[in-house]
């Protein structure tokens, strides 16, 4: 059986990952998983605290879907990104397209957010950043892309522009924007 805090956790990913942070009320959360108000102050000290482990439990999360898919030593390395890119294009899909990215969600509401959440925020892209380039330095190293080529640059502005296709597939409810910037990103890698 899965215990209040886990349920409160996966209640709160779902939710933030459709609505956002400053949108979503506890109620809200405690609602989705019959909890009362007095257990959710129970297992976290305030909706930041709470928010935090959210963005920890997101983070570990996405970090292994990435490892999985940039480590994947059966496909060439820029097979590994569209790999990922058919992953994600896939889950967006399951939730028709009104799920989307914990981080970014986070990222773009940051104004209105605990301003302990910013520099966790950037951690977080900077990790994904690393494993990227990583994923792009094999590529490099099998002739895939330029040996010049500066990865961790290619890898900010892989997740520059992800992230904005992540908003806009939200928003059309299409898979286009994520297939659109891969693409745009594919073609525009400097070749060896």
């Amino acid at each position: 059986m899965v215990d209040t805090r886990e349920l409160l956790m996966r209640a709160g990913l779902e939710v933030l990952t459709e609505k956002g942070f400053a949108t979503a009320g506890i109620d809200e959360i405690l609602a989705r998983v019959r909890v009362p108000k007095g257990s959710f102050y129970h297992y976290f000290a305030s909706k930041e605290a709470f928010g935090m482990e959210l963005i920890e439990r997101y983070a570990s999360y996405f970090a292994y879907k990435l490892d999985s898919h940039f480590g994947n030593q059966a496909l060439a390395p820029l097979a590994r990104l569209e790999a990922f890119v058919a992953d994600a294009v896939s889950g967006m899909e399951r939730y028709d397209f009104k799920r989307g990215c914990l981080i970014g969600n986070l990222g773009q509401e940051m104004n209105g957010l605990p301003e302990s959440f910013r520099a966790r925020l950037v951690e977080v892209f900077k990790d994904w950043e690393t494993r990227t380039a990583a994923c792009l330095d094999a590529a490099k190293a099998q002739g895939q892309v330029a040996p010049a080529a500066d990865t961790a640059e290619l890898a900010c502005v892989f997740w520059i522009g992800w992230e904005g296709a992540v908003l806009r597939a939200k928003l059309e409810r299409s898979a286009r924007p994520l297939q659109a910037f891969a693409q745009f990103f594919a073609a525009g890698l400097p070749r060896a």
